[in-house]
């Protein structure tokens, strides 16, 4: 969230007194400071505090300030516990907020042992040995077990004071996950992370069962590590059984609740078999969803007079097709055809009521240039080099949000000022070559040692191989009209506009399908024939437009 780093334009800031400690500095959504807020998210239980007495979020019966209090009072060690000095408070002494960091550090005893390691601190550890996979023994596996039988109790080694228990499994496990932040230069905090995990895991495991992830997700969740990264380490050492339902599953599953239980049923049956195919049929994975979203008004409007699927009539499906105009009459009509095409096959029905259904005629849309005030709306958010390096990808290199995702380093030869987006090279611009300049110096600083592949990563994707997700990018401009969708038609269309709509020559440009560019050349041929119906040109469109050149004066120089 933008609470946590402050950068967030959308996240209102003030300098005000924190409604929580009383701290004086700068406060966020709902008047607290950066630490009373990770504190309420933390402990999500609030009452009236033992202490005090006011109504707060509690930590075992205080709220945040009554704890700070009692670290400034407490005369014993940093190893003592403080619940006998928090219900001893009766007064407070206020502090700026952000500031009791220091305080700690202040009253804290100097420490007898340096955090630093070589020859003059502590000696570093070693890593973990080479271990090959056990040998299973043969044991005799249970007929039924029980769900949730086996129990992980977390935090039960500390790795940073003590050795690892006494475990082959638990050896190979370690020597896993050392491979894997060694090659994925994963940082020492979440490499600790993995190491509790596992041993939380595999500290008893004897061998002959799988380990299931249902098990130990909810834990592994609530500590805050990487469920996907501990999947990964034990299916390498082939004791994993993924229990885990199918995301899409669930998903869909909440889709059709509120169907009728006969319709229900053979909905999702459909949409499965579009989503996997059949032994007949090729998988659809697009269409599977597209297909549910425009028959889903229909079903639910049907289910309320009707348990199955063969009690539709033609009638009905006309009736409901009749009312809708367009483009929304094309999806309908299409996903309706599909489902009732399925349950014929699967004779699920006794006839089709949805053949012969005209589609309708629509014509194809006329694009129109972005409006200057909405492309400036969107260059104010860009406020990090990686969202400028994105917005400038689809404004001036028309690249679309998976192109983006799959660009790799390799993809980048600032030598030669080239740049290959989706397969297809294309020359460099100044600007952006002054914003992969900047990126890639931000990268190179924030995780020198990542080794993800990815032109454009994140926090969550630095320590793996994965590209950025796709919700990531398009939270760049979440809520604006200038979406990177709409950069993206929005530079092609201007590059119809200035080379007078000549197809080929987007093609050439763009690496677009020749279809494409011929739509982009009709949207730009009658905007040229009919300019009294488009936009007027201002200054802040020609500003705009020079972003497709030289930089601007919106970003500057990095």
């Amino acid at each position: 969230m933008g609470v946590r780093d402050g950068t967030n334009p959308k996240v209102p800031r003030k300098v005000a007194s924190c409604c929580s400690c009383m701290g004086w500095g700068l406060t966020y959504c709902q008047d607290l400071c950066k630490a009373c807020y990770d504190f309420a998210s933390r402990y999500k239980v609030a009452g009236d505090c033992g202490a005090c007495g006011r109504d707060q979020p509690l930590k075992r019966g205080y709220c945040r300030l009554c704890w700070c209090q009692a670290y400034l009072e407490r005369t014993t060690g940093p190893g003592y516990p403080l619940a006998p000095w928090v219900k001893k408070v009766r007064h407070h002494q206020l502090f700026f907020a952000g500031m009791h960091a220091g305080l700690k550090r202040h009253h804290a005893p100097p420490r007898a042992l340096p955090r630093r390691y070589g020859e003059k601190g502590r000696p570093r550890k070693p890593p973990p040995p080479v271990v090959t996979r056990p040998s299973p023994p043969s044991v005799q596996l249970s007929l039924v077990e029980d769900a949730g039988s086996r129990r992980y109790r977390w935090g039960r080694v500390d790795l940073r004071s003590g050795p690892p228990p006494a475990n082959r499994w638990l050896a190979l496990g370690l020597h896993l996950a050392h491979t894997m932040a060694e090659s994925r230069g994963m940082g020492p905090g979440a490499h600790r992370a993995l190491n509790r995990v596992l041993v939380m895991v595999l500290a008893d495991y004897a061998g002959g069962d799988a380990i299931r992830v249902s098990d130990f997700f909810e834990l592994v969740r609530t500590h805050g590590d990487s469920v996907t990264r501990t999947v990964e380490i034990l299916g390498q050492m082939g004791v994993l059984d993924d229990d885990r339902p199918p995301v899409f599953e669930t998903w869909l599953a909440g889709k059709v609740e509120g169907l009728a239980p006969g319709i229900a049923s053979e909905a999702e049956r459909w949409v499965l078999a579009q989503r996997y195919g059949t032994p007949r049929r090729r998988p659809r994975p697009g269409a599977a969803t597209s297909y549910l979203y425009g028959a889903l008004p229909a079903l639910a409007e049907w289910s309320r007079r009707h348990d199955h699927l063969r009690e539709v009539t033609r009638g009905e499906v006309v009736a409901h097709a009749d009312a809708l105009f367009g483009r929304q009459r094309q999806v309908v009509v299409v996903a309706l055809r599909s489902l009732f095409a399925w349950a014929k096959r699967e004779c699920v029905v006794f006839a089709n009521p949805a053949t012969r259904i005209p589609l309708g005629a629509v014509a194809r849309p006329v694009w129109q240039p972005l409006a200057a005030g909405d492309l400036a709306r969107t260059l104010e958010v860009a406020t990090t080099p990686r969202d400028r390096l994105v917005i400038a990808l689809a404004a001036v290199h028309a690249a679309r949000n998976a192109g983006i995702r799959s660009m790799t380093i390799d993809d980048v030869d600032l030598a030669n000022r080239r740049l290959t987006i989706a397969g297809h090279t294309r020359p460099l611009d100044e600007l952006t070559r002054k914003l992969l300049v900047e990126w890639l110096g931000y990268r190179q600083r924030r995780w020198p040692n990542t080794a993800n592949p990815h032109l454009v990563i994140s926090r969550s994707s630095a320590v793996g191989l994965e590209p950025i997700s796709r919700p990531s990018i398009g939270l760049i401009v979440r809520g604006l009209p200038g979406t990177l969708e709409r950069l993206r038609i929005d530079r092609q269309l201007e590059e119809a506009l200035t080379h007078g709509a000549d197809p080929l020559h987007l093609a050439a440009v763009f690496g677009v399908h020749e279809n494409t560019a011929i739509r982009y050349a009709d949207s730009a041929r009658q905007l040229l024939e009919r300019p009294h119906e488009s936009p007027p040109v201002d200054s802040g469109r020609t500003q705009a437009s020079d972003a497709h050149g030289e930089p601007d004066e919106h970003w500057g120089s990095p």
